[in-house]
């Protein structure tokens, strides 16, 4: 009976954003960096991110991209994802990019990736768009989630943030049909 109501706290509604909902990715965005990159990148970086600076950027990014959000039953954006083609051009052989996916940190680990992954996959696909790829920190334990759903990694990139230098790993999807 207990794990019975713990399954209905935990239902979540995915559904595409609206610019209604750019101050609940931004409080995402911000929180979940605070969370996941203390101790990573330079805590004078994550104290320039406010929820007013990524709101308006996330007004913005929503209007022009497909945005997903994870809302739980109070009606509260828990997490987000989003996708579109791939930015640099560096990779010839993945044309998709999952651009960000970001989940509080009090809701990780409960399957919330991978319903904020589904979307954003079949947009890709509705796209014809069949491989994709994800930047993400060598520190930052999300990458064993790409890991863990077939991704492998294609590159390993050098980024410097706010003077600290940090290894960026690049996974790819050859096939995202085989993802789910």
């Amino acid at each position: 009976m207990k794990k019975m109501i713990f399954e209905l706290r935990c239902v979540m509604e995915i559904r595409k954003a609206n610019s209604n909902d750019a101050l609940g990715v931004a409080k995402v965005q911000v929180n979940s960096w605070k969370t996941t990159y203390n101790n990573i990148v330079p805590d004078e970086y994550l104290e320039q991110m406010t929820y007013e600076n990524r709101e308006k950027k996330w007004k913005d990014i929503i209007l022009k991209q497909d945005v997903f959000v994870a809302e739980n039953n109070k009606g509260e954006i828990v997490g987000f994802s989003n996708a579109g083609e791939e930015r640099t051009g560096k990779y010839p052989d993945y044309k998709g990019e999952l651009y960000a996916i970001y989940i509080l940190k009090e809701h990780q680990g409960k399957g919330i990736g991978k319903l904020l992954l589904k979307p954003v996959v079949e947009s890709l696909k509705d796209k014809n768009i069949f491989s994709m790829a994800v930047s993400v920190l060598e520190e930052n334990k999300s990458r064993l989630f790409y890991e863990h759903l077939g991704a492998k990694e294609i590159d390993s990139v050098r980024i410097e943030v706010l003077g600290k230098g940090l290894n960026e790993l690049v996974y790819g999807w050859d096939d995202i049909k085989t993802i789910f």
